[in-house]
């Protein structure tokens, strides 16, 4: 075999100590197995978001406290915490993620068919998304948004 071939192959076939003429030595493995990766909770918890609100029957997310800071801090500029990732805190390992959610949702709806669609979207999206086997979606449902209430956000103070 050349030394072109063996480099195309990935196999060594050089005289090396120990090794008989010829004989394979593989090195490194599959360069996609190569290093680690990790994935921040805040990368979970905007997909875990995003999934969530995709769900028909939820009106919003996170209790009406939060989310009523979160309108304000979202005006504020460089406020921390984007609007996507609120009611949802994520608890990532290596391998595996579990997810803690609260919603509101809309009056009429059952809340138990909404909290099963709300799993299974979550679920596919995260696990397609980064690999991680999510062995836990706990759903508090904080609020029904009856058809007459108005949105808890504040009013701006300008206009």
């Amino acid at each position: 075999m050349s030394d072109i071939e063996s480099h195309r192959t990935g196999q060594d076939t050089s005289d090396t100590p120990g090794t008989a003429k010829g004989q394979t030595i593989r090195r490194g493995g599959a360069p996609g197995s190569r290093g680690r990766t990790t994935i921040a909770d805040g990368v979970v918890e905007k997909i875990t978001g995003m999934a969530a609100r995709d769900v028909a029957g939820v009106h919003a997310m996170g209790s009406g406290m939060s989310r009523t800071f979160g309108a304000v801090r979202d005006r504020v500029p460089g406020g921390t915490k984007s609007g996507v990732t609120r009611g949802v805190k994520a608890e990532v390992g290596e391998k595996q993620t579990a997810l803690d959610l609260e919603i509101v949702v809309e009056y009429g709806v059952s809340i138990s068919d909404v909290a099963r669609d709300v799993r299974e979207n979550v679920v596919a999206a995260v696990e397609r998304m980064t690999g991680l086997e999510v062995v836990e979606v706990n759903i508090a449902v904080s609020d029904v948004k009856l058809p007459d209430e108005e949105d808890e956000e504040p009013e701006p103070r300008i206009k």
